[in-house]
């Protein structure tokens, strides 16, 4: 394999600084979901922990990394996930955290990141409205500006989701990525080509987001003026050129996938799994209703990324009417 950005002793490293809370976490077949999807699908589920999300992976590598540098403060931009993230790793550590999100963010998010005590301030805008303020913040206050995806140590505590997947029996022919910034991507892609490279990685990414997708198909960066999607987690316009670097040693494929297939994959992953998720860790499912006969009699998993979805806006979705057709 071609060398990317991460490196696998640092990632078993990784292991040994984050809290064993977000290890080790759910890995089951899901059979209940299968005579629907065609496939024997298996979920590696990163709900269960105090942040219901895998984000803190990579921020219990960041904080750790930050206090043995004697950093006292830290500021990120977050559409929530990783604001939540930052602002638990770093109250365990002592670490001043500010957060800079959209107006437009889910509203449960931001809730969730005052409660653990971060600082947070709001911008008009999109999220890459939200990554500029930040840098500014940390250039004028001389603070780590923390930038998922970029930043090495986001991708590598991710890819300790790709330590757990490997070596399991049976093996899977295909793992499902939900692709935003590119940490879990890169992450658990490059564990899978180091340590099983036999298993197809693929991503995926709402059509209302496919700026990292298009840069993935072109092998250039692409950038997009608007994002139109409930997937608010992965709804990026401009990707990071090193981290497309990595994607394009890792990664097989990158599809995109209708609104209307990840509304029924939230739907699909509550009736039969008893799942409540967010959109983003729908994505698996969704490509599986799309292209049913790719993955017919095939092991797959998917990573079911996160569960932080305001209520309201989610009985909107998936609450009334029967499931959408693909």
């Amino acid at each position: 394999m071609q060398e990317t950005r991460l490196d696998t002793a640092r990632i078993r490293a990784a292991r040994q600084v984050i809290d064993p809370v977000f290890l080790d976490t759910p890995l089951y077949r899901c059979e209940a979901l299968e005579p629907v999807l065609g496939c024997t699908l298996s979920i590696k589920l990163e709900t269960a922990n105090p942040v219901r999300s895998f984000k803190a992976r990579g921020t219990e590598v960041v904080a750790s990394l930050l206090t043995d540098e004697g950093s006292r403060a830290a500021v990120c931009a977050s559409a929530g996930n990783l604001g939540q993230a930052l602002a638990w790793s770093g109250r365990g550590r002592g670490l001043d955290v500010t957060v800079v999100a959209s107006r437009s963010a889910t509203r449960a998010k931001l809730d969730r990141i005052r409660a653990l005590g971060a600082g947070l301030e709001l911008v008009d805008g999109d999220h890459e409205m939200a990554r500029e303020r930040a840098a500014a913040m940390a250039r004028y206050d001389g603070i780590r500006l923390v930038e998922d995806s970029l930043d090495i140590e986001t991708c590598e505590g991710a890819a300790t989701i790709g330590l757990e997947l490997v070596g399991t029996e049976p093996s899977f022919d295909a793992v499902l990525i939900a692709l935003g910034g590119g940490a879990l991507a890169t992450g658990v892609g490059h564990v899978m080509k180091a340590l099983a490279p036999q298993v197809e990685v693929m991503c995926v990414q709402p059509l209302g987001a496919p700026a990292m997708t298009h840069s993935w198909r072109m092998r250039r960066v692409v950038t997009t003026e608007s994002t139109d999607t409930i997937a608010d987690g992965v709804a990026g316009r401009r990707p990071l050129g090193a981290v497309l670097d990595d994607l394009l040693l890792v990664v097989d494929d990158a599809v995109l996938v209708r609104e209307a297939s990840i509304v029924a994959g939230m739907r699909m992953l509550l009736d039969h799994a008893g799942l409540v998720v967010e959109p983003s860790a729908a994505l698996g499912v969704a490509a599986i209703l799309e292209d049913r006969d790719r993955f017919a009699g095939r092991h797959v998993a998917t990573i079911v990324c996160g569960s932080n979805v305001d209520v309201d806006a989610y009985h909107r979705w998936v609450g009334r009417g029967p499931l959408h057709k693909s």
